[in-house]
């Protein structure tokens, strides 16, 4: 492993395990300045925040019961994602496509 890029060389798991992370805290980020501000805040931060993860929020919507309150539904979202955050790493690690740790 002397020698090794472990960036260059394990790409194929880095890239889509940094894609859910940044979509895991636009959504607690999201969350927060919806706790705070009105939906349609002309905050430009808020307002990315809400464009970034849109997408995801319909399919969480339409399989999260009604009572849930919509304030609550970015992190169950969220709780979404990291569960697919976890399982991709399962995946990758079982077929031995992840970093090895140094011992």
């Amino acid at each position: 492993m002397a020698g090794e890029n472990l960036w260059w060389s394990y790409l194929h798991f880095h890239l889509p395990n940094y894609a859910f992370s940044l979509l895991f805290y636009t959504l607690i980020g999201r969350f927060m300045f919806a706790l705070f501000l009105p939906p349609d805040s002309p905050n430009y931060i808020y307002r990315w925040f809400r464009r970034l993860t849109d997408w995801l929020m319909r399919p969480v919507a339409f399989i999260t019961p009604s009572i849930m309150p919509r304030l609550a539904l970015a992190p169950v979202a969220a709780f979404w994602v990291a569960m697919a955050r976890v399982a991709f790493f399962v995946a990758m690690h079982a077929a031995g496509l992840t970093p090895a740790v140094a011992r």
